[in-house]
């Protein structure tokens, strides 16, 4: 058979045929992603637990002098520093932020000047003249985050003219 008679017998086969209206085609719907339920809400828990003070946190007052030091580091040298002696090399105000973008800046901060060898820093943290009876909370969390970080060797309120127990001079490792 040659081409021609195929497309005749085709032709032939399928003349009273129409072409039928599709219904719209139902497209098989798409599984919805999983989730990890239980992996989501550990990360929020996980969160919010990073965020509140931990209970060994220590509580301080709006005009509580704050001084931490390592075991490695002698009483003179956090002297020095309570005094001014120590240049402070950057500075750090914290005013206006909530804890959890303070903490955030204070990281980056701190690791920011770690990188850049720094001795010395200032870090304004503010008095929680207006924190009510919650006390100053970002006092709070600047003290107890600076205990934590191992970069951090010492630090202490600053003198009045620098901010008196609204800063701290912070001494790093390098």
């Amino acid at each position: 058979m040659s081409k021609e008679e195929d497309k005749k017998l085709f032709r032939d086969a399928v003349r009273g045929v129409r072409r039928l209206r599709a219904a719209a085609a139902e497209l098989p719907k798409k599984k919805p992603r999983a989730r990890a339920t239980f992996a989501r809400r550990d990360e929020v828990e996980v969160l919010r637990e990073s965020l509140e003070l931990q209970p060994g946190d220590l509580f301080v007052e709006t005009g509580d002098d704050l001084a931490f030091r390592r075991a490695e580091v002698s009483e003179s040298l956090l002297r020095k520093l309570r005094r001014g002696d120590f240049r402070c090399e950057a500075e750090l105000d914290l005013h206006g932020f909530t804890v959890a973008q303070a903490k955030a800046e204070l990281r980056e901060f701190l690791e920011g000047m770690f990188r850049e060898h720094c001795r010395c820093v200032r870090i304004i943290h503010g008095k929680g003249l207006r924190s009510g009876h919650r006390g100053p909370v970002l006092k709070q969390t600047v003290n107890s985050l600076l205990q934590r970080t191992d970069a951090v060797l010492a630090f202490s309120s600053a003198r009045p003219v620098d901010g008196g127990t609204g800063a701290l001079y912070v001494l790093l490792k390098y």
